[in-house]
């Protein structure tokens, strides 16, 4: 928890310097997008059990027109079994798992607060388990994905991001997931 703290505070300090750099999507062009944030793995049963931990991420962000925008990402999710679990050790949702995939964002272009959402298709090269009073499933490996973002590009230029970020994972029946802030970096200047 206090290893999580420390890298939110260390995280609102990087975007509070480095965000008159940034420009988010709404701006037509080319960036490169990071992103941090508090990790989370949920299984789709309705119990009371989850895992916590670390997420990061890097996008290409080919910005189409500045409602539209294709964005191939690479990046990572830990996440371990939370301690304060009443049914520890028996039943745990964890992650440990690089991500790689494709998503479309479809964003309102507007000023100060830009909603957007995105959707797409990725892998996840881990290891995932999820153990619930209804599910047994541990894998390892190549897994499918479908990424899911709700989020807001803040700023007078939209320059820094905030989200909730979705991977669903059918094959072992767990989202992992983040709450995350991100800046993204033009590489064409106009």
């Amino acid at each position: 928890m206090i290893t999580t703290v420390r890298t939110t505070f260390l995280s609102a300090i990087f975007i509070f310097f480095f965000a008159h750099f940034a420009k988010a999507q709404p701006n037509k062009g080319e960036f490169i997008e990071i992103a941090i944030g508090y990790g989370l793995s949920l299984p789709y049963d309705d119990v009371d059990i989850s895992g916590s931990g670390f997420y990061a991420q890097g996008e290409y962000v080919f910005a189409l027109t500045s409602w539209f925008g294709l964005r191939p990402y690479a990046g990572f999710i830990i996440t371990s079994t939370d301690e304060n679990d009443d049914y520890v050790p028996d039943y745990k949702v964890t992650s440990k798992a690089f991500l790689l995939g494709g998503k479309a964002r479809f964003a309102a272009p507007i000023p100060w607060v830009a909603p957007y959402i995105e959707i797409g298709l990725g892998t996840s090269l881990g290891k995932f388990e999820t153990y619930t009073p209804y599910t047994n499933l541990e894998k390892s490996g190549l897994l499918v994905h479908i990424p899911f973002t709700l989020g807001l590009a803040l700023g007078p230029e939209n320059n820094v991001e905030v989200a909730f970020t979705y991977y669903v994972h059918p094959a072992v029946e767990q989202v992992s997931g983040a709450a995350a802030i991100g800046l993204s970096f033009p590489l064409n200047r106009n």
